[in-house]
């Protein structure tokens, strides 16, 4: 493929760090680093670390370990963790293209943004889910570009959307190269595209020369065994860029992501990087690293599967609750099969702002209004809300509250 097509002129003016190059070179056999200006070690106040798990087991970071968590590493990752997170994306994803690169991250919001800006020249059409994750549309919106809504349903993004779009493009205008998509557990939705369109969707890439941007935080958040496969899983061309993320899984603060994508892409975010901040937490990626290398994919595995479990348990007791409370309202909505959302219609009520910005506010419930969800702004019927850390009182009083707002507005329309 010709990764130059979808190259920004500003990604491909990066040009590397000539002091983060030298980073790499520190560790090889009798070099005597006069160039990089590392901090002296002696400086650092820490010795050790020791990390308990929830479930008693420890393991310490100590000697080389600490020395490298303590100082600046590579601008891809520590190369330990990348090894054991390449091997991990072969035994889970099986991507028919081998020689795929990877990347680790400050979470994969900052991968994604970077990747955007890479991708994106001035007056280029981006196409994007509708309804979408509001971080994304945020960074989207800044970005010199045009967004063209590709619709869902209760099965994911909708095929023949992505190719009546495509098919019937007006072409004085630059034709699309991307394609931004939440595929499981969608941001609001809670909807995952089924594995026949996902076939179809990498089918219709491949026709018009897209790069889809798998955004897939919540792939191990499904609900349902087994997991709907990625596209990362049948990319036979090399034009996926997979971003996953360790923050639903292990710790949201630890803000630890990465990126799996060609060479000639993941080497853009590199770059980019170097000219920012630099490289990702090296404490951060030692203390994630310690804990897979301790577990082992099959571990990491059970433990994602668990996971898996409690958010799926949270669903069904909001399930219950919103049985209880929003029956006879005309709420509408399609029971999640993954990650922490429920996208709700509220028939009758066209605009929900001041439904849930003022006055589900004054009731003290939070709740976030559909039209931030949508590329492009426009009122919506819809309200999101979330099961994934509210306890089943909460979620029953707090839908108590919302479906007495809910009969207040429809019956005032």
């Amino acid at each position: 493929m010709d990764y130059d097509y979808f190259l920004s002129k500003v990604s491909k003016a990066r040009q590397p760090s000539p002091i983060r190059a030298l980073v790499p070179l520190v560790k090889t056999p009798g070099m005597i680093s006069l160039g990089a200006g590392n901090p002296n070690p002696n400086s650092f106040p820490f010795k050790s670390m020791t990390v308990t798990l929830n479930n008693g087991q420890n393991y310490t970071i100590a000697g080389d370990d600490m020395a490298d968590a303590l100082q600046y590493g590579p601008t891809p990752g520590l190369p330990a963790l990348r090894e054991w997170l390449h091997n991990f994306q072969n035994t889970i994803h099986e991507p028919p293209t081998k020689s795929f690169d990877l990347c680790v991250g400050t979470g994969s919001q900052d991968l994604l943004a970077k990747t955007l800006e890479a991708l994106i020249s001035p007056d280029d059409y981006v196409l994007i889910e509708n309804p979408t994750y509001t971080g994304t549309l945020a960074f989207l919106r800044s970005q010199p570009c045009n967004l063209v809504e590709v619709e869902t349903d209760d099965q994911g993004l909708i095929p023949d959307s992505l190719y009546s779009i495509l098919d019937n493009w007006d072409h004085t205008q630059r034709f699309p190269k991307i394609l931004y998509t939440v595929p499981v557990g969608g941001n609001p939705t809670g909807i995952s595209t089924t594995i026949e369109r996902k076939q179809q969707i990498y089918g219709y890439a491949q026709k018009f020369n897209i790069l889809i941007i798998e955004d897939d935080p919540y792939y191990y958040l499904q609900f349902n065994s087994p997991r709907i496969k990625s596209y990362l899983s049948m990319d036979t061309d090399g034009r996926v860029v997979r971003f996953d993320s360790m923050s639903k899984l292990l710790s949201a603060g630890i803000r630890i992501g990465w990126a799996t994508g060609p060479a000639p892409i993941i080497d853009r975010i590199n770059l980019h990087t170097q000219a920012t901040n630099l490289q990702p937490s090296s404490l951060a990626q030692m203390v994630i690293y310690k804990l897979l290398e301790q577990w082992g994919v099959d571990e990491f595995l059970k433990h994602a599967d668990s996971v898996a479990s409690l958010y799926k348990e949270k669903r069904d007791a909001f399930l219950a609750c919103a049985n209880r409370h929003l029956t006879g309202t005309c709420a509408q909505w399609v029971v999640p099969n993954a990650g922490m959302f429920v996208w709700i219609k509220l028939p009758g009520i066209d605009d929900t702002k001041d439904l849930i910005h003022n006055k589900a506010l004054e009731k003290k419930v939070l709740a976030v209004p559909g039209e931030l969800f949508l590329p492009r702004p426009r009122p919506s019927s819809y309200v999101r809300v979330s099961y994934s850390n509210v306890s089943t009182a909460d979620m029953d009083e707090g839908l108590k509250r919302l479906s007495q707002l809910i009969r207040e507005c429809q019956t005032s329309t």
